[in-house]
């Protein structure tokens, strides 16, 4: 049985995870979703999808 989960998922219940036990402001958390999305307009985007696909096949186990 596979149970697949979306990455912004995982990330948001972190992010949640955050702000509530490690007491983390919802600003901070809001500052950097929003660094992420001006980061995926960079040239760097290609190297972070790519090195994102790459960590989640090695997690997965489908790297080859």
């Amino acid at each position: 049985m596979t149970v697949s989960l979306p990455l912004v998922l995982v990330l948001g219940v972190i992010a949640w995870a955050a702000i509530k036990f490690l007491g983390i402001r919802l600003w901070v958390v809001v500052v950097i979703a929003l660094f992420g999305f001006y980061l995926a307009d960079t040239f760097l985007a290609p190297a972070i999808d790519t090195g994102t696909r790459t960590g989640v096949e090695v997690v997965n186990g489908t790297n080859k």
